[in-house]
């Protein structure tokens, strides 16, 4: 059996080598919290908040995540979420002093799959708001495919993307065999994960895994404007087409027509359709309360 790396010196040298973030097991976050939430003009601004190992995800933080980002479901005068990332970088992914061999005892990795990242992932999706990412650094593994499970995103024209796994034997997680391969292609995600090379925010932007480009200094104020656009919007239709989509994604075309007429008969009893059907017979720009 190999050897298990000891702290620090050997987790620092792996993380250098697949350019991972890393704490020691027995790291202080120093009284900051590693998620910091702001409120404002009907947008929840959600930032990753461990800069100093690029934003790597540990199961505290994970947790600390799905609070907010349920917390933000919550609050019906959030209408929008931005996540965004402390530092430069976004998120490196799993923290490989969660993820490293204790005592000559490989952990069970899909426990921490299960406990951190799935939680994680099924909450953006299920969130019937719009999440807006600003990517302003590396996004790496379970990082990248964090942004990618987001409805728009925005990077930094620092950002770079790389879907890390198979350079540790893994493969990859946070919904990135089902969500890559329905935005670029099979081919296309499995040159991005078998291959496992860095891309640029410009390859990703023309492959379809991002919107818009920012210079980095513009990156949170673009993505808070996205959002605070869509949190004038009419919430609840903006959350149906989510839900379409994602019951798109695994049923045939007659099971999506009559998915439509349901969402539709739903959509036309909110207060939002009748709003937004007033203002246009009235000619005026219609104002949506979100309900």
């Amino acid at each position: 059996m190999a050897r298990p790396a000891s702290r620090p010196a050997d987790i620092r040298r792996l993380a250098a080598i697949f350019r991972l973030g890393v704490s020691t097991l027995d790291e202080e976050v120093g009284g900051m919290s590693e998620i910091l939430v702001a409120a404002g003009d009907g947008v929840a601004t959600i930032t990753l908040n461990r800069p100093d190992v690029l934003n790597s995800l540990n199961r505290p933080m994970a947790r600390s995540l799905l609070a907010a980002i349920e917390g933000a479901r919550d609050d019906d005068a959030i209408r929008a979420v931005v996540l965004t990332a402390a530092g430069r970088g976004f998120c490196a992914g799993q923290d490989l002093a969660e993820a490293l061999p204790k005592e000559g005892t490989m952990p069970d990795l899909g426990d921490i799959v299960r406990d951190s990242y799935n939680p994680v992932i099924r909450a953006i999706r299920t969130l019937e708001k719009p999440v807006v990412c600003a990517v302003n650094g590396v996004a790496a593994g379970a990082g990248a495919n964090l942004a990618f499970a987001c409805d728009i995103v925005f990077a930094s024209s620092s950002a770079t993307f790389v879907q890390s796994f198979a350079k540790i034997g893994v493969i990859p997680d946070s919904g990135g065999t089902f969500i890559l391969p329905r935005i670029v292609g099979l081919h296309r995600a499995t040159i991005l994960t078998m291959l496992a090379e860095k891309i640029s925010a410009e390859q990703a932007r023309d492959w379809g895994l991002v919107y818009m480009i920012t210079q980095p200094e513009a990156l949170l104020e673009t993505a808070l404007g996205t959002a605070g656009q869509l949190a004038t919007q009419p919430t609840r239709a903006l959350g149906m087409i989510k839900r379409a989509f994602n019951k798109s994604l695994g049923v045939d075309l007659d099971a999506q027509l009559d998915f439509e007429e349901q969402l539709q008969r739903e959509a036309g009893a909110t207060a939002d359709y009748a709003e937004g059907v007033q203002a246009f017979l009235e000619k005026r720009r219609p104002v949506f309360v979100g309900r």
